[in-house]
């Protein structure tokens, strides 16, 4: 149906901000929003990442305190990411099997503090766990084995569930490990645990501050090509979510966010399920850095931003940003 001018004048609903907020068709709220957060050692320790300006590494501590935060602002999940000491990193990433590491321990911490009035995310891989920083084990030839990987995954999985993570969210894109996760959880009692997956994870460029962030940057050795995808296929994203949900993923993701829209939108389309983004740090950080040059402006950047997530299909959205955003929509 189409209308003439100048019966139709489409500029008519915009003429008021009032007007503009009825006809809106895409609306963000805090409960949109998942805070990452990265844990470290210590006690009453903050680390600010260079790489990655206004975000810090928390002790257990703080990251309860900013739990405390995300409560008060209306975010519903936050998500976890260990920087674990370089001492406790191995050739296998057995840490991430230890039920007192600090990913381990920031969870009870959160759920003593805070209950179920937060949801607690967990990260699945073994990058931050291994001294080769690949997100699996690897071979003679330097090769990430994907069945011995899932097996390892699978004990990280139960491990953090054990503690009281709520969602279990594999980042890893090793083939299978969402049937064998959702199997174990199954059998350890954690039926109400969900899965987020990490099921189109590109290999891109936008993750470099991350890597900073917990400490595996340094210590990669190689690159992660061969089971993140190529930023070419959008094809093969279709496949991998197809996959994820069948082998029982209760959400799936897409990472990185703003350069993959299409990927977002054509998984809603096609599957109807929740869909989640992340806004990668290397994202956060183009942000940060236009704001410091003085070539544009951070709110209205990030909330173009967060809004072009939800229109292409998001239930929500990962961003560093989370509780300056949360402030930002509660005016």
């Amino acid at each position: 149906m189409t209308g003439h001018y100048p019966n139709t004048r489409l500029r008519r609903t915009r003429a008021t901000a009032w007007s503009r907020a009825l006809h809106r068709e895409t609306i963000l709220t805090p409960a949109d929003l998942i805070w990452p957060l990265f844990v470290t050692a210590g006690t009453g320790v903050e680390e600010p990442i260079a790489t990655l300006p206004g975000v810090s590494r928390w002790s257990v501590d703080g990251i309860v305190a900013r739990a405390k935060e995300a409560v008060d602002l209306g975010i519903p999940v936050i998500a976890l990411f260990p920087n674990t000491p370089r001492e406790l990193r191995s050739d296998d990433g057995g840490e991430a099997h230890n039920p007192d590491n600090l990913m381990c321990q920031a969870i009870r911490a959160i759920k003593d503090a805070c209950g179920n009035s937060i949801g607690v995310l967990t990260d699945v891989a073994l990058d931050p766990y291994t001294s080769h920083g690949q997100d699996g084990l690897v071979d003679e030839a330097g090769y990430v084995v994907n069945d011995d990987t899932v097996a390892a995954l699978v004990d990280q999985a139960v491990n953090q569930a054990n503690a009281g993570a709520d969602i279990i969210a594999p980042s890893d894109m090793m083939d299978g490990r969402i049937h064998a996760i959702r199997r174990a959880l199954e059998l350890h009692g954690h039926a109400n645990v969900q899965i987020m997956s990490y099921a189109a994870k590109y290999a891109s460029a936008f993750y470099g501050p991350f890597r900073d962030a917990v400490g595996s940057g340094g210590l990669l050795k190689g690159d992660k090509k061969t089971y993140q995808m190529d930023p070419a296929n959008g094809d093969e994203a279709l496949r991998e979510v197809a996959m994820d949900i069948a082998e029982g993923a209760d959400s799936v993701m897409v990472k990185p966010g703003l350069a993959y829209l299409d990927i977002i939108y054509r998984v809603k389309q096609r599957f109807d399920v929740p869909v989640f983004a992340y806004q990668v740090s290397g994202e956060y950080a183009m942000i940060e850095a236009a704001q410091a040059a003085g070539i544009g402006d951070r709110d209205a950047l990030l909330m173009e931003k967060l809004m072009a997530f939800k229109r292409a299909g998001c239930s929500g959205i990962l961003t560093y940003h989370a509780p300056h955003a949360a402030r930002l929509l509660a005016g």
